[in-house]
């Protein structure tokens, strides 16, 4: 009987075959290398408009309709950022070609890991309109927060490309702890805007000439008052929250690694309220209001930390040689035990 004849691969398979891919390793420090470069174009974002330089290129995606656009200093530094914002989407791209190349593939990394590329490509044509309406607060505003949506993701691709593919998040039956963290989130999250909105009706427009750039009035000469006091209240609350989070952590929990992120989240917010302190007295200087860009961005990155440390609300689970007594040699899957990351040597 005549051998069966070998089977044929297709040409794009074989080619998708010949593609590199990545141990579970080598795209834990692609995630890192994300969040820390979409962390950067955030600050350098914020220097655009600190230095004035926000219409140093008054057109997009040109500047001065050119691709390579005459020397000075607002030119140079607007410019600079949009190719510096360029490159972090080809970043971006890669690491979303790395969790679809990843082996083990991992569903979830890969779906995630797609939105970084994606809001990249978003804040170029937001960053578009912002140039086109001669940074209007509205714009200028969503290109920052479109930025911290960004590091959610981000953020979450770091976290969960640290462990095994079985992992889960933590349970913990303390959901008041779990709830307070996430709320202590929600409240980062509105003093962001508040700030955005502050930083809007402040003395930066972005712009050389301030009377080419609109900003926020809806209170008259108060409204940069109200807003900082709003901003300020919120703030303080949020510091508050981290406070009672991080005592009901250390009392209720074991988990050291909500403990250690909620104790960084509390530098971070004292930090804040200091460098904002100085910062209104100096009547709004832009290096201390870059400082301050610069520990907000930092603060959400850490708050969104301590969620994912915080875990889920729910009864831990069993390993399944535990007799259910509680003296099991497991015992429960809770946050002390699956909040620990894979040692490298077990991802290969």
């Amino acid at each position: 009987m005549a051998a069966p004849a070998p089977r044929v691969r297709h040409p794009y398979v074989v080619v998708l075959d010949r593609l590199p891919t990545f141990t579970a390793e080598r795209f834990r420090k692609l995630t890192w290398v994300a969040l820390f470069f979409l962390t950067a174009v955030v600050l350098t974002g914020a220097a655009v408009r600190l230095t004035g330089s926000g219409l140093g290129c008054p057109d997009w995606p040109a500047c001065h309709g050119q691709a390579v656009p005459p020397i000075g200093f607002n030119t140079f530094v607007e410019y600079g950022n949009r190719v510096f914002s360029a490159c972090i989407g080809f970043i971006s791209l890669f690491v979303w070609f790395a969790a679809w190349r990843r082996r083990p593939y991992r569903r979830d990394l890969f779906l995630v890991a797609g939105f970084l590329p994606l809001g990249c490509l978003a804040q170029g044509v937001l960053g578009g309109f912002t140039v086109e309406h001669h940074l209007a607060p509205g714009f200028v505003m969503a290109h920052f927060c479109l930025s911290m949506l960004i590091l959610i993701a981000a953020v979450w691709l770091v976290w969960r490309a640290r462990y095994e593919e079985d992992a889960e998040r933590p349970r913990t039956e303390d959901r008041w702890t779990v709830y307070l963290v996430r709320f202590a989130a929600l409240l980062g999250a509105g003093v962001i805007v508040l700030g955005t909105l502050a930083t809007a009706a402040g003395p930066h427009p972005g712009d050389n000439d301030g009377e080419l750039v609109h900003r926020l009035d809806f209170k008259g000469a108060e409204t940069l008052v109200w807003l900082i006091h709003r901003h300020g209240v919120t703030a303080t609350t949020l510091g508050l929250a981290v406070i009672a989070a991080w005592f009901m952590a250390r009392r209720l929990t074991t988990n050291a690694q909500l403990v250690e992120a909620l104790t960084l989240s509390g530098i971070l917010m004292a930090a804040q309220g200091l460098v904002g302190s100085v910062q209104y007295a100096l009547k709004l200087p832009a290096d201390f209001v870059w400082v301050h860009v610069t520990l907000a961005t930092i603060t959400w990155i850490s708050l969104l930390w301590c969620v994912g440390a915080a875990g889920r609300v729910g009864t831990p689970t069993r390993r399944a040689d535990d007799d259910g007594s509680g003296n099991g040699s497991h015992g429960l899957i809770g946050a002390e035990s699956i909040a620990r990351p894979v040692p490298p040597a077990a991802l290969r």
